[in-house]
């Protein structure tokens, strides 16, 4: 299953000495708050540095622009010297590009790892913790070292129109699975998604139902905002759409998304990769990115890739102000 725009040792911070060091350490709050403090103020602080620039890239979907650009802003934020290349193209030609060594970082999800590898039939993918330790030890041998994932599911899931799901209590694949027996449910999607036996045939199998293929609108394209939107205004008689479970427009449209308590769908979790040689050269990034992504749950990536494609900000100004809020947080 190759998604569109999505083809195809995670170290711990040391924890406090018995011998105090010769200077105050900072808390790992401090070091963010000092992190986007300095990336606000334009100061360029002795973290590390490099001769040559740091090649950040990302895909070129909404997700990859914003996760990049946190990135890149991160790194700044450490006084190196970034090189932007967001937007660089679908995962095969990002992934190549850091196994070529011509991009030093960029932001994937640990479910590809089972297409990288070719076991996507491999149940460890289906949890986020077995999946990311996977895909960790299988790139370590390719020089490549994935750092901490954020706690948000990007996989496929289906949407409800808001009304249908409240009159008939939908919230669960279960709820889904009932009405697609009782005929109640018209579903836009991609042809990918109704095709691939590791989206809409691994609910069917794990829920017992089959959906009815004169009752599926198939697209070309893996669009989640056409699908998302038909499911809201009904067009088409759809009443249901495939989505990315961190999807801007289910922030801003009545859809109820269905919850997968059987783990039929792989977890999508989304982590800085960067190449082994360039963290041995600037070992400080792995805590800056590691608290930044760290914060970063489903709700708060929905309501940042909301501001993107729903309110039409740049992927740069969200970014930006979100690293702002985060050095303040608690």
């Amino acid at each position: 299953m190759l998604r569109a725009n999505t083809f195809v040792a995670n170290g711990q911070p040391s924890e406090a000495q018995t011998d105090p060091p010769p200077r105050k350490a900072l808390s790992r709050r401090g070091i963010l708050t000092a992190l986007c403090a300095s990336l606000l103020s334009g100061a360029n602080p002795s973290f590390a540095r490099g001769s040559r620039p740091i090649v950040v890239a990302s895909k070129s979907d909404t997700e990859g622009a914003l996760t990049g650009s946190l990135i890149a802003l991160i790194l700044e934020g450490l006084g190196l010297t970034v090189e932007r290349k967001l937007g660089l193209g679908p995962t095969l030609i990002v992934r190549s590009a850091l196994l070529a060594g011509e991009v030093d970082i960029y932001p994937e999800y640990t479910g590809n790892g089972a297409f990288f590898s070719g076991t996507d039939t491999d149940a460890v993918w289906k949890t986020g913790e077995g999946g990311y330790e996977r895909i960790r030890a299988l790139d370590a041998e390719r020089g490549l070292v994935w750092l901490k994932p954020a706690s948000a599911n990007n996989t496929w899931l289906i949407a409800v129109r808001g009304n249908l799901a409240r009159e008939r209590g939908l919230s669960s694949m279960a709820d889904f699975a009932s009405a697609v027996r009782e005929d109640l449910i018209t579903l836009a999607a991609s042809t990918e998604f109704v095709e691939s036996p590791a989206a809409l045939p691994s609910f069917e199998a794990a829920y017992g139902f089959t959906m009815p293929r004169n009752r599926i609108i198939s697209l070309p394209g893996g669009d989640t905002a056409v699908t998302a939107r038909a499911a809201a205004e009904g067009i088409s008689g759809v009443n249901a759409g495939m989505v990315y479970g961190t999807d801007g427009a289910l922030a801003a449209l009545d859809l109820a998304v269905m919850t997968d308590p059987k783990a039929a769908q792989i977890v999508y979790e989304v982590a800085p990769v960067i190449r082994a040689e360039t963290l041995t050269r600037h070992p400080g990034i792995r805590e800056a990115l590691d608290l930044v992504f760290a914060r970063l749950d489903a709700d708060t990536l929905r309501r940042l890739n909301a501001r993107i494609t729903v309110e039409g900000e740049t992927a740069d100004a969200v970014a930006r102000n979100y690293l702002a809020g985060a050095g303040a947080a608690p």
